[in-house]
């Protein structure tokens, strides 16, 4: 069971640190060009994947429970305006789309249906990169969705109930998981996103 996990893990490894990698990067380059330096000071700035790495996120949690991330990209989001927040924080996610729609037309334009090996290598990076964007628009703190919220919030009263939302982010994320939020939310829009641009689920959702 463990070895057979280990397998897959495998397999999809360079899959699940290209998404991430793309994901982290896309917020370090617009905080950068927006002017905070912070993720490019402490080498973030790059689509060096080992950058990116966490112990426990990428490597452990993902073998063990099939879940998992990267080290969050630091962002000094005290010398960004509101605007700027939100366009950061949009840029993971809207990173993934675009690498999912490219992926996409690549399955199509080389009828990688046709090839299962290869084929489905790819239809499980559009689900790694659709999955990833859809998650982190969640509006659950510390996911980017949050970020986005907090973004177009314009009361001081209505931000204020945002900072108390968000002590308690990470606990409602979790009990998001655990209830199967994953299965229940973001997958179904993944199948979605197959039906509408024709493309056969991956081996792991089919099954």
């Amino acid at each position: 069971m463990l070895a057979d996990r280990a397998l897959t893990f495998l397999f999809v490894l360079p899959i699940f640190l290209v998404s991430l990698t793309i994901h982290e990067y896309a917020h370090a380059w617009v905080a950068y060009r927006y002017g905070d330096d912070t993720a490019k000071s402490m080498g973030r700035l790059t689509l060096n994947p080992l950058a990116h790495i966490s112990l426990l996120g990428t490597i452990i949690m993902p073998l063990l429970v099939r879940f998992g991330w990267a080290k969050p990209i630091p962002v000094n989001f005290s010398i960004l305006t509101k605007k700027q927040i939100f366009c950061v924080a949009a840029a993971g996610p809207l990173a993934n789309i675009l690498l999912a729609f490219i992926l996409t037309g690549a399955f199509h334009i080389l009828s990688l249906e046709a090839i299962p090996l290869l084929g489905n290598f790819v239809l499980l990076a559009i689900l790694f990169n659709i999955v990833l964007a859809v998650f982190n628009l969640i509006p659950i703190p510390p996911l980017d969705g949050s970020r986005l919220v907090y973004a177009l919030l314009k009361s001081s009263k209505a931000i204020n109930a945002y900072y108390r939302f968000g002590r308690y982010g990470i606990f409602i994320l979790i009990a998001f998981l655990l209830l199967g939020g994953l299965q229940k939310v973001v997958l179904p829009l993944f199948e979605v996103f197959c039906t509408l641009l024709g493309l056969p689920l991956p081996g792991l959702l089919s099954g």
